[in-house]
Parts: C-alpha cells; sequence; structure tokens
C-alpha cells in the first residue's frame, strides 16, 4: 500500500490506496505541539484499529502547509513504515505546469486537489476547496495551473467574528431557513453562509471573464462543500478525496 498524508492548518489527513483505489482513510487534528513520539502512538493506534499492518505500506508521500510538522511527520512515516516519503514541493513532477508569478509561494495542498481533479475530470476547470480557507484554483486546457484566489474559510469566518466582536457568539455552522433572519445567531448563520454562495458565483464568474473559461466545470472539495451545494446547485462535481486522490497519483508520477 501508498500511504498519504495531506497537513493542513486544522485536520491531517490520511489516506492509504492499494492498485490505485483508496481502501482506508481517516483524520487525525493539527497540533504543532505534538511531539513526533506522541504522534507515532496516535497513528499506531489508528492503523491497528483499522487493522492495517506496517509491513504492507512499500511508500509514502507528503503535502503540509506547516513547515514546522514536515520534519515531524517524515520521522514519523520512516519510524512506522521504514519508507522515506516524497515531500510535494518544487521539483516535484505533478503533470501539472505552474504559471504562478512565485511558484514557491504556491500551497501544496492547492496543487494536490487540482492533480486529482484533472485525472479525474480532464482539463479545464476552476476548483475550489472549502477548508480552513477557501481558495479558488484555476487550470486551463492546456494543464496549466494559472492562478486563483484565497479568502477565509467558513468555520474561520464564524470564529473571527466570535473572536473580533464583543457580544457576538460563536454559532454552529447551520443554514437559517432565510437570509433575513430574526435572532443573532441567525443572523450570523445567514451573512456567513448566504455571503459564501454570493462571493462564489462573483469569484467564478470574474474568473471565467478574466480566463475565457466560460464552459469550464466547476468542482468542489472540502467538508465545506456541501453546506454550499445546500443553498445553490453551483457545483458540476464534488470530492472530498481529491487532496489524498492528487498525493497518490503524483506519488505515481514520480516513481
Amino acid at each position: 500500500m501508498i500511504f498519504t498524508v495531506d497537513i493542513g492548518n486544522t485536520n491531517i489527513k490520511i489516506g492509504l490506496f492499494e492498485e490505485g483505489k483508496l481502501c482506508h482513510s481517516f483524520k487525525m487534528s493539527t497540533d504543532t505541539k505534538r511531539t513526533s513520539d506522541e504522534y507515532v502512538a496516535l497513528l499506531l493506534q489508528l492503523l491497528n484499529y483499522n487493522g492495517i499492518d506496517v509491513k504492507s505500506v512499500r511508500g509514502a508521500i507528503l503535502s503540509s502547509v506547516i513547515p514546522q510538522l514536515d520534519y515531524t511527520f517524515t520521522n514519523v512515516i520512516q519510524y512506522v513504515f521504514g519508507v522515506k516519503p516524497l515531500v510535494v514541493g518544487v521539483g516535484v513532477k505533478t503533470g501539472l505546469a505552474i504559471r504562478y508569478e512565485f511558484p514557491k509561494e504556491l500551497g501544496s495542498d492547492r496543487i494536490i486537489t487540482c492533480v486529482a481533479a484533472e485525472k479525474q475530470y480532464g482539463a479545464p476547470f476552476i476548483l475550489v476547496d472549502f477548508g480552513t480557507a477557501t481558495t479558488f484554483n484555476v487550470v486551463n486546457e492546456r494543464k496549466e495551473f494559472v492562478g486563483g484566489a484565497i479568502t477565509l474559510g467558513l468555520k474561520a469566518t464564524m470564529e473571527s467574528l466570535a473572536r473580533c466582536t464583543a457580544r457576538l457568539p460563536n454559532v454552529e455552522l447551520e443554514t437559517p431557513s432565510k437570509a433575513t433572519a430574526q435572532s443573532t445567531r441567525k443572523a450570523i448563520q445567514s451573512g456567513v453562509i448566504y455571503g459564501a454562495v454570493g462571493q462564489i458565483k462573483y469569484l467564478v464568474e470574474r474568473i471565467k471573464a478574466e480566463t475565457g473559461l466560460q464552459n469550464a466545470p466547476i468542482i468542489a472539495t472540502g467538508g465545506m462543500s456541501y453546506i454550499i451545494s445546500d443553498v445553490e446547485p453551483l457545483f458540476q462535481h464534488i470530492d472530498r478525496e481529491l487532496s489524498l486522490k492528487g498525493l497518490y497519483e503524483i506519488y505515481r508520477l514520480n516513481t
């Protein structure tokens, strides 16, 4: 099996692939204060619970947006499986041409999801990834990553309202029945969720006008994607496992 790890700002997604198929996946919370030993113990517990033999893993690949965890997880993978992981970064084959002003600034999380989307759905496309941040990523018909946009994610927006104001509460992420809310809790939910739908529609239309990709499908990934699609069907495809699938594809390309 091939072990894939996507280290995000909030969660660490882990997947194991056998003959190209994702056969196991699970998450753990991202915590920069945990030591390598703590992550080893947690990983072994998850592997044992899912009945996975560490000896069945013959390769690994890692993507991270938190540099201080790169070294930690490289050591964890080497200790648990006895293999050195491929780390996604500059110089690693992805199958996409990167047309970005400063390529080193481009988060590997944005690339791995685009790699999977191109493999599964073809190019061109506009990919919206709902994580701690919401990112818009554009790949043209020549399989070139040509840029996109970044904004605050739904949960982070809720938390920011509670943290940066004196009296607004931190509320659950639920869609109210109407935009014109009659309570503070529902007013926050309305502003964040319906506001995000409007933001997505505007950004997608502007991206299409700027790039000429008028017929490009809109693909969504990330846990919050279904909240948006339940309000309005903006996406042609929703796939929450794109990051792990992209990691496997990059591993295959480089080995």
